[in-house]
């Protein structure tokens, strides 16, 4: 599932619909992403690139799709070639970790596909034009996989997760959909609205 979509469960499209919302940031980002996200390799001096790599784990039970894997020659890998992933981001640097934790959940995947060690990976931030180097040290590893098994939990309690608002939220364009401001915290849908109608009158 792409960032700017939200699912619903809902009876007219069997048992999820999907809500999307364009607006300038997330149109950037998928123009960005265009020529990425076309399956496809280039070969260069030392390494092969593939593009929209599919990725899964049996182990951790999750799948998806790297942006880039890059092969990079090394010859203490039996097949000649280590995999590096790239995540293709359409902002800049962000102090949370939530970027460094989906491309540490990549490497768990190809490291069980290929049955080879992958140390370090990179983010691109299209804002800044660079990559970020990203090693996947046993803390970031074991943040990733709490974080995978915090979403099975979800997923078996059929639970949404609670809403952390956030001024971020301001410039999301599902912020109309998630409605944060009346999910977030521990007040309730009828005292929010109770609490607006009262500013508004």
């Amino acid at each position: 599932m792409k960032c700017g979509e939200v699912r619903q469960r809902g009876p007219e499209s069997g048992p999820w619909n999907s809500q999307w919302r364009e607006d300038v940031n997330t149109a950037s980002g998928r123009l960005l992403h265009e020529r990425v996200d076309l399956p496809g390799h280039d070969a260069r001096a030392g390494r092969r690139v593939e593009r929209a790599v599919l990725l899964g784990s049996h182990r951790l039970r999750i799948s998806g799709r790297a942006d880039m894997v890059e092969y990079q020659r090394d010859a203490a890998v039996d097949s000649g070639w280590r995999p590096f992933p790239v995540e293709v981001k359409r902002g800049r640097h962000k102090a949370l970790e939530a970027d460094r934790v989906q491309l540490c959940a990549q490497a768990l995947c190809l490291e069980e596909m290929h049955g080879v060690a992958v140390p370090e990976g990179a983010l691109f931030y299209g804002t800044q034009h660079r990559r970020e180097q990203v090693c996947f040290d046993a803390r970031l590893r074991q943040r990733t996989e709490d974080a995978v098994a915090r979403m099975h939990a979800l997923l078996r309690l059929q639970e949404v997760p609670a809403v952390a608002r956030a001024p971020r939220c301001d410039g999301c364009s599902l912020e109309p959909l998630c409605l944060p401001q009346v999910t977030a915290g521990q007040r309730s849908a009828r005292d929010y609205l109770a609490r607006w109608m009262d500013e508004e009158g």
